[in-house]
């Protein structure tokens, strides 16, 4: 379990880039999906946005500081202000626009809230008190996103995302207990959207984490489930490949993966290919040159 925690936990913390890129991109609709295409509208626009729509919001927001939504305001203007603030990395300005609509009836509303709360509970600035609220808050926003549309892919990647992140505050018992929960939010995403590298990516990491689960998990886990939840690194691959076809080279932890993986399959060819890729992956992250590192320490030892 130890590497499906980190893997939903540290890519969130940092910014705009690594797999925080990727989910900024393949939560708003896959690699060409609505979100987008929303901001390469709004980029191509460029004056006529920030005349347009961008400004009536900035100016609403310094006029009433971030009062009551007017009812004027339509679900796809608040839609499209909050996709330019996520991919701007406006965390905090992105909440204070979403928060307002947390009674929404609106699945994309409350789902893209869910992930706002979230991303702001991993900011560093955030108060241990303030985070744990979140992410029960986080939690509750995807659950509503899920009632009011089960066939919204991203409602489903994040509930799961965010059912996670509680685990954390109830126990190893009580993470282990969700996992089967998890992962079928996670398959029900991919089914909804075949093309969302990340949740496959990160169906992945929840396979790879029980196939190589401790002994003293394991037996935690057969006392919560009558059969417990299993997995092998074969079936990992798959889905790391699957990710990586999905959307060739979008991540260096999918390529450290897959290397990883082949390791573990004693396929060292292909380990030192995929090992390889990540090792030169561009690093324009901390997480990606920790990558790096680790994926050199690796081919060293091969």
């Amino acid at each position: 379990m130890a590497a499906l925690m980190a893997a939903l936990a540290r890519p969130f913390r940092r910014g705009p880039a690594g797999l925080g890129t990727a989910l900024r991109r393949e939560a708003m609709g896959g690699p060409r999906g609505r979100g987008t295409q929303v901001l390469r509208k709004n980029l191509q626009r460029g004056v006529v946005l920030s005349t347009g729509s961008f400004l009536v919001y900035e100016a609403h927001k310094l006029i009433s500081g971030f009062a009551e939504v007017h009812a004027s305001f339509k679900v796809e203007d608040v839609i499209e202000q909050a996709d330019y603030l996520y991919g701007s990395g406006e965390t905090e300005k992105l909440y204070r626009l979403l928060v307002q609509h947390k009674n929404s009836d609106d699945a994309e509303l409350l789902w893209r809230l869910a992930r706002s709360s979230r991303d702001l509970a991993q900011l560093g600035s955030t108060s241990a008190e303030e985070k744990k609220k979140l992410t029960y808050d986080s939690l509750e926003y995807a659950k509503k996103a899920l009632e009011k549309n089960e066939s919204n892919f991203a409602a489903h990647k994040w509930y799961g995302i965010c059912l996670s992140d509680v685990g954390d505050y109830e126990g190893i018992k009580t993470k282990i207990g969700n996992a089967i929960i998890i992962k079928e939010h996670f398959q029900r995403a991919v089914e909804l959207n075949p093309k969302d590298a990340t949740t496959i990516h990160l169906i992945g990491i929840w396979c790879y984490s029980f196939a190589e689960m401790p002994w003293y998990q394991r037996k935690i886990a057969a006392t919560l489930f009558a059969t417990p939840p299993t997995s092998t690194f074969q079936e990992a691959l798959r889905y790391f490949h699957m990710a990586e076809e999905a959307d060739p080279n979008f991540y260096s932890k999918n390529l450290l993966f897959l290397g990883k993986t082949y390791l573990k399959l004693n396929n060292k060819k292909m380990a030192l290919l995929w090992l390889s890729k990540a090792k030169e992956y561009p690093a324009q992250t901390e997480e990606d040159k920790q990558v790096q590192k680790e994926a050199l320490e690796l081919l060293n030892s091969i």
